[in-house]
């Protein structure tokens, strides 16, 4: 079997959690990383043992390396990624693909002129209770389906967006919409028909050193008229777990981190009760209230599965136009609050 080289273009918090999935991973191979602030670059090669490249284009143009992760702020993902194209390297991407359409539309369009894979990091997507709540939805075990809904009540600390791009329009896209909450946006995004229109407020009220905003609420209308909520902040002390609800005329479930918390249905079945017992202890790991507390093994997941896309030459799940999906709705929702309008979505 095919051993797969990898190397790491950003060496802060999230290159860690690339490099665990990396090196836990069967026929994978971390071969280095490369960081703008060389000190950095040299830490996380140091810690892993592995080569510091002094730049991106350096990186990229090493023979030994087949994949190339993006891990850099969200702002400055679309330039490592096209050059990594443009020397023939798939690309694994961080959430978002990046914080315009434009440049995500650019990065799209520069694997497939080179015919190399680009695909997207949603790790939640990877978690085992996923699997029977995709199953319900696609069985048609809610009946009609009247809402569904996301809870984001995280926190995050003054030094969290201190000199920090944390928090900036140009870096980071937007504030707790587009860089925490984006994970739950990626699940309505996955599992409810396309939205179709969105009302908004935003605001900037218990962090107000940063640009973006730390707290929104939005309204949802789904294609299949059903309805919904966003509600997501880094700014709900000491943090909370997110939360997923849906709801329909013969059932409701509730998941929250990555337990299910009520599983209902009027068509109650014998597995019922082993998800119920398997799924419905909430663990306390997450990243409520900081980041780094975030388990790696669903990034491990979502690499895993990339690899197998590329092995097996099948889709990858979170293909460039499903990843692109979540940035269109959290400008839209940016758009509404700003114009203080409903804005349709296409």
């Amino acid at each position: 079997m095919k051993t797969w080289n990898f190397g790491i273009v950003g060496a802060g918090l999230i290159a860690d959690f690339h490099a665990n999935s990396i090196k836990d991973m069967p026929r994978a191979n971390l071969i280095g990383c490369c960081d703008i602030i060389g000190e950095r670059s040299k830490a996380l090669a140091d810690k892993f043992g592995v080569k510091a490249f002094e730049n991106t284009e350096e990186m990229v143009k090493s023979k030994d390396i087949n994949i190339v992760t993006i891990a850099t702020p969200s702002g400055a993902h679309m330039e490592p990624t096209i050059a990594a194209a443009k020397a023939g390297k798939h690309v694994i991407c961080e959430k978002p693909l990046d914080v315009t359409l434009e440049r995500i539309d650019a990065m799209i369009d520069a694997h497939k002129k080179a015919g190399t894979v680009l695909g997207s990091i949603f790790p939640y997507r990877f978690n085992d209770a996923m699997a029977p709540l995709r199953e319900a939805i696609n069985s048609g075990r809610f009946g009609v389906i009247t809402y569904a809904g996301v809870y984001v009540p995280w926190w995050r600390t003054e030094e969290y967006y201190k000199d920090s791009w944390h928090g900036t329009w140009k870096l980071d896209g937007g504030g707790a919409l587009m860089n925490q909450s984006i994970h739950m946006i990626d699940m309505l995004c996955e599992l409810m028909p396309p939205i179709e229109s969105i009302q908004a407020f935003t605001a900037t009220i218990g962090h107000p050193q940063i640009e973006a905003e730390d707290t929104a609420v939005v309204a949802l209308r789904y294609t299949s008229g059903a309805l919904g909520i966003i509600y997501g902040t880094s700014a709900s002390y000491p943090g909370r777990h997110r939360r997923f609800e849906i709801t329909g005329t013969k059932g409701t479930v509730v998941y929250l981190e990555d337990s299910i918390t009520v599983w209902q249905f009027a068509d109650e079945r014998p597995e019922d009760a082993q998800i119920r017992r398997q799924f419905g202890q909430v663990g306390t790991e997450g990243g409520k209230d900081d980041p780094a507390k975030i388990p790696y093994k669903l990034h491990k997941r979502n690499f895993q599965a990339f690899l197998d896309a590329l092995e097996t030459g099948g889709e990858f799940c979170i293909n460039p136009q499903e990843a692109r999906k979540t940035v269109e709705v959290i400008l839209a929702i940016y758009k509404s609050a700003k114009e203080q309008k409903l804005i349709k979505l296409n």
